[in-house]
């Protein structure tokens, strides 16, 4: 190998469904020539004489095209990844399994081998159920995070009569300790998560507490995406003690200046343990964007469409110290 370069094997992806198959007949490593693999998109880089691997990014998203109606949130959830990936990140995409989502026509599958695990909130045990779903036109996969209780036959946001479910904030933890566990089963690292919506809001203060000596995330950055939507955290009564899991306690949200007895705390609570910040709806979330600033916690406003894809890699170049 020339001096002063260094190389990186060639990452593979193996298509959930067939792992999750062969898992049940043994050892998946022995039966691994057989399952159909597919080469990343994980393109290389020069810089400064050095071949760099491209950033692995961790999408946590709420919404996302096909699976929901559209809307601002769910065609960027769509789009984003994609476009990233084309761009030369590797990518990994998460969301909830939505009551609203057809799982017939959208041809979800349980992945057997990432599914059975419980997660505790606030002293009840909730099963994780993961699936998984394919976007053939993009080449990706999508990860769903289901659960009987918090998203089974259960909208996004509210009942159909328009009143906020009073559980969103343990929805919302349930989801982040979901894709963070997932995560590690699958073994792989992200440079930079990318949290987009309420749902996800969780996800930055576990990442910096509960998580933060796990290897998977040793290095990660968290980047949170605001939109106009954020639950009232006054509904939640037990919030502290929902949050609670090895270091994220109440002692480590107070450390950060955030107060969980404000209706807009879940959305301080994100803002707070992130990296980086990112105006995904115009106009949406004024206040929090300027909290932020406050914190000097780098911010990306809103950009043009046509200019998204572009902003947003040089956004994650940015908080990952590209």
């Amino acid at each position: 190998m020339a001096s002063g370069k260094k190389r990186y094997g060639t990452t593979l992806i193996f298509y959930e469904l067939r792992m999750d198959a062969l898992s049940r007949l043994g050892s998946v490593e022995k039966y691994s020539i057989n399952v159909k693999l597919k080469r990343a998109s994980n393109t290389y880089a020069k810089k400064d004489n050095l071949i760099i691997m491209s950033k692995k990014v961790l999408f946590v998203t709420q919404e996302m095209t096909p699976y929901v109606p559209e809307s601002p949130m769910a065609i960027d959830g769509r789009k984003l990844p994609q476009a990233l990936q084309e761009k030369g990140c590797e990518i990994r995409t998460f969301m909830p399994r939505w009551g609203i989502i057809n799982e017939r026509r959208n041809q979800l599958h349980e992945v057997i081998r990432l599914s059975g695990m419980n997660i505790i909130i606030d002293d009840t045990d909730h099963p994780l159920i993961i699936k998984v779903a394919s976007i053939q036109a993009a080449r990706m996969q999508v990860y769903f995070i289901d659960n009987d209780d918090y998203f089974h036959k259960r909208g996004m946001f509210a009942e159909e009569d328009g009143k906020e479910y009073e559980d969103n904030i343990e929805r919302a933890v349930f989801y982040a300790r979901g894709v963070l566990e997932t995560v590690k089963k699958l073994r792989w690292c992200p440079d930079v998560i990318y949290c987009q919506g309420w749902i996800s809001a969780v996800v930055p203060f576990y990442i910096k507490t509960a998580y933060r000596e796990e290897p998977s995330f040793a290095n990660t950055k968290v980047i949170s995406s605001l939109y106009g939507e954020m639950p009232n955290a006054q509904l939640t009564e037990r919030f502290a003690e929902c949050l609670e899991f090895r270091d994220a306690n109440a002692e480590a949200v107070a450390k950060a200046g955030v107060d969980l007895t404000q209706t807009d705390s879940l959305g301080r609570l994100a803002v707070a343990f992130s990296d980086g910040i990112i105006e995904g709806e115009a106009g949406k979330q004024d206040a929090m964007l300027e909290y932020a600033k406050s914190l000097n916690i780098p911010v990306l406003n809103a950009p043009a469409e046509e200019e998204k894809a572009a902003a947003y890699k040089a956004f994650v170049e940015q908080v990952a110290g590209e």
